[in-house]
């Protein structure tokens, strides 16, 4: 059973640590998924893919090997020339979907608290863990001590659970916890500044950056509860946009395409 307790407010960082996952670079293969994983279902002709890759400047060939790897790998099929993503990388599909709107609850003021109890660690356990903590909103109040309000709908996960006990706390000041768990601030900035991307960017080479880019940045939204965020907090907007964003893309990009 999960334990209360209270967290000293003492022991709150001055700078917390804010590693940012960094967007993969674009490569035949990652723009060949990229682009299936805006289907539904995740299936288009060998012609599509090449017309797509050469937008990025990617040649024929390249676009070939890599769609032919992809299904040596077992992360894609092949059948009359269309290549169709496996059932892997479409939950992979639906995980990129739930970005736009995460599931909540009501918060009645209480925090999930992981703290790191395995001994001796390998190297690989550590990332894969930070990997996975920022995969689930949760940030580091200190080294191996992650934490986040109790207002998120997910699942345990095996990594969290194999490498540390989990707690339920409350703080005397949460709002003082956030300011020094995440830097709100910037993420709206930064935020504000897609906006207006999505406003303006219209070209397919582009547009395809631009939305691997919100999609980055909705991966790391907090999803607080509204007590806890700023005012104008642009997160909502920025789901909507881009949904319709990739709606409209998606349509445009189908149209460029089909004229393979």
């Amino acid at each position: 059973m999960a334990q209360h307790t209270d967290v000293d407010h003492a022991y709150v960082p001055a700078v917390s640590d804010r590693h940012l996952p960094a967007l993969t670079p674009l490569t035949a293969r990652s723009v060949a998924i990229s682009t299936l994983l805006g289907y539904h279902p995740p299936a288009l002709p060998v012609g599509a893919l090449v017309r797509v890759g050469a937008l990025f400047g990617i040649a024929e060939r390249t676009t070939r090997v890599a769609l032919t790897r992809m299904v040596a790998d077992g992360d894609a099929v092949a059948e009359d020339g269309v290549y169709r993503l496996t059932d892997r990388l479409v939950r992979r599909q639906a995980a990129q979907d739930e970005l736009t709107s995460p599931l909540t609850a009501d918060w009645d003021g209480t925090w999930e608290m992981a703290v790191v109890t395995a001994a001796a660690r390998p190297l690989a356990d550590r990332v894969a863990l930070r990997k996975v903590m920022l995969g689930l909103r949760l940030a580091e109040l200190r080294e191996g001590v992650w934490m986040r309000p109790a207002n998120l709908l997910r699942r345990p996960d095996d990594t969290v659970a194999e490498q540390c006990t989990v707690f339920t706390c409350r703080h005397p000041d949460p709002v003082a916890l956030v300011a020094a768990l995440w830097d709100l601030q910037s993420w709206a900035a930064a935020g504000r500044g897609l906006l207006e991307r999505l406003e303006e960017t219209e070209g397919l080479a582009e547009g395809f950056l631009l939305i691997a880019e919100t999609y980055r940045h909705l991966q790391l939204d907090p999803c607080l509860p509204d007590l806890l965020l700023p005012a104008d907090w642009p997160a909502e907007e920025l789901r909507s946009r881009s949904s319709d964003y990739v709606t409209a893309y998606a349509r445009r990009l189908r149209e460029y395409a089909a004229a393979a």
